[in-house]
């Protein structure tokens, strides 16, 4: 079972089965207790840890209340293995629950990062997407090496090396393990293969001709080919600041079309976005 569930006689047993495998939350409340109601909403956002959360409206299954013995509201019980382990009595705090739920339950951090590896295990790409956005999330709550970690392989296969070797640069010698070692051979030969023939002949005759549009843009569409698009971005930038309107348009044209192609998801493209606004307004 998972998730949230009203908790009445019909099911009782099934949630009694199944604190068994996982940690169950019973929340006796009433709808004539606004505390109890200010307890639930608490809940449903910690309920994002992993554990079952069976509320018991003690007005409708009065029998379940006492059978528990429940004499205040709001009240908490923890279930685990079929037993009682924890239990918490009104009045409660928004802070006492977080507490009571920290002995028990992991920190929301570890179930992102946990939920996170198994969709990079299920080497599905479909999944990158929201790999990226839980191991974001945790990496906002809790910082560490192990979540970098992570981070750095969603964004190597979604083919950005640039922000993985980011990430990867902050990894500390604690941190540097068989897994550091695979990412960053990963990340080298993503390098290589975007450091293509091409490219380097088009850097030389930029270099050469630094004022020359058509090989700025040239280059600038072949980083984004290989997905260099922060350094492709730059590059156009650079110019526009100058002139908004260099080569007819055709260099801001070449700009938008790499922040639309990168979505509205990419911290890159919305850096390029803020930074062309500022030069129209």
């Amino acid at each position: 079972m998972n998730g949230i569930i009203d908790l009445t006689k019909e099911n009782i047993q099934q949630v009694v089965d199944a604190s068994m495998q996982q940690l169950v939350v019973l929340a006796f409340w009433s709808p004539s207790e606004p505390a109890s109601l200010a307890v639930l909403e608490q809940l449903a956002q910690e309920q994002a840890r992993g554990f079952l959360l069976a509320k018991v409206n003690c007005d409708t299954e009065m029998e379940i209340a006492g059978y528990f013995r429940i004499q205040a509201l709001p009240t908490l019980m923890l279930l685990q293995q079929g037993q009682p382990i924890d239990a918490l009595m009104a009045p409660m705090s928004g802070e006492m629950i977080s507490a009571v739920l920290d002995k028990h339950v992991k920190p929301l951090w570890q179930h992102q990062l946990a939920q996170a590896m198994a969709m990079l295990q299920a080497d599905d790409a479909s999944l990158l997407p929201q790999a990226q956005m839980l191991l974001k999330s945790a990496q906002a709550a809790h910082p560490c090496d192990e979540i970098s970690l992570a981070l750095a392989d969603v964004y190597l296969q979604l083919q950005d090396a640039s922000a993985a070797q980011t990430l990867l640069a902050t990894v500390g010698l604690a941190g540097q393990d068989g897994y550091y070692a695979n990412l960053m051979a990963k990340l080298n030969l993503a390098k290589e293969s975007a450091d293509s023939p091409e490219i380097r002949s088009l850097e030389a005759a930029f270099e050469q001709t630094p004022d020359d549009i058509i090989v700025r843009q040239a280059l600038a569409k072949a980083y984004h080919q290989v997905h260099r698009d922060e350094e492709a971005l730059a590059l156009l930038f650079e110019q526009l600041r100058r002139d908004l309107n260099v080569g007819d348009g055709s260099l801001k044209k070449t700009f938008m079309e790499i922040i639309t192609a990168l979505g509205q998801g990419s911290s890159i493209a919305n850096q390029y976005r803020r930074k062309l606004y500022s030069l129209l307004y």
